[in-house]
């Protein structure tokens, strides 16, 4: 199993590091239009991401050229105001011009695995990602990748069903692994007290979902004050 390579970055605040992320997808995306022309991101749920996609409305960029995926989803409706797709969409899909059949939103309301199969072939082709977006939960979970699940098929399926999820909905569709390591960057976003144990063992190095997204350049996190133990140990 590849090691991890971590690059941690503490800002002071969720406010800063909103706006260093909001800076990084914009470099990214930049970087990989005048590569490639065209930008391939994975968006995360929860509310840091949704502050800084609605950051990213007021951006200057070819959004002609984004290509948007989702790292994981409840099943739930498709309209259900809890999926991530509704979240970004509301913050900041709905109000750039990035073509409609450029979003792929997971078809989770067709149930674990019917859905899995579908984005399967969504992503038939893609290769890798430019940017993935992820965060942390309280758990070390990520996307819909939870501690105790067999989360990681033994033949690196890209999209695997999830059921008995801790938090509700208890049926997700997922990203593998294995598939949001397929990156060129991946960052993830880390904030509030609640998440020190994880980030202690996450950086002693024990065995949790987050510690399994391992792409090529490592991976950055990025934590508010709040979250870093160093913060509480030095006080």
């Amino acid at each position: 199993m590849q090691v991890q390579q971590i690059h941690w970055r503490v800002f002071a605040d969720t406010t800063e590091l909103k706006q260093a992320a909001f800076n990084a997808v914009l470099a990214n995306a930049n970087a990989a239009i005048s590569a490639h022309g065209r930008f391939t991101i994975v968006l995360a749920g929860g509310s840091t991401p949704h502050g800084i996609y609605q950051m990213l409305r007021d951006a200057t960029t070819d959004w002609s050229k984004w290509h948007v995926y989702f790292g994981d989803e409840r099943c739930l409706p498709s309209d259900h105001a809890d999926r991530n797709s509704f979240m970004a969409n509301e913050s900041l899909l709905k109000h750039v011009p990035i073509p409609r059949n450029q979003i792929h939103a997971m078809p989770a309301e067709l149930g674990p695995d019917d859905a899995a199969a579908s984005y399967c072939k969504t992503l038939d082709g893609v290769g890798e990602f430019d940017l993935v977006l992820l965060g942390m939960g309280e758990d070390a979970h990520t996307a819909s990748l939870f501690p105790g699940l067999a989360w990681e098929s033994a033949d690196f399926a890209p999209v695997i069903p999830v059921r008995n999820a801790p938090k509700p909905p208890s049926d997700r569709v997922s990203l593998s692994a294995s598939r949001l390591s397929n990156a060129r960057q991946v960052i993830f976003f880390v904030t509030g007290a609640g998440k020190r144990e994880a980030v202690t063992l996450w950086r002693d190095g024990s065995d949790m979902p987050v510690a399994a997204i391992c792409p090529m350049t490592g991976v950055e996190v990025y934590m508010d004050a709040a979250a870093d133990p160093a913060t509480v140990e030095s006080n």
